[in-house]
């Protein structure tokens, strides 16, 4: 996110030239895919633990 956050303030700030554009573009593009992966497995593990405790209790609760 730090890398991101640089990249985004840089581009906002005119602070790079045209050609150097493209490439921090692209890493901005690969890092927000790399954040979004984290957000969606983050969430599918909530999810998860969530579920489980709809389900039944587990092996200790019975002892």
């Amino acid at each position: 996110m730090t890398r991101l956050e640089a990249i985004l303030q840089r581009i906002d700030n005119s602070e790079m030239e045209i050609d150097e554009l493209a490439g921090q573009v692209q890493e901005a593009t690969m890092l927000l895919r790399k954040c979004r992966q984290i957000l969606l497995d983050t969430e599918k593990s909530v999810q998860q633990a969530l579920d489980s405790l709809n389900g039944e209790p587990d092996d200790n609760s019975s002892h």
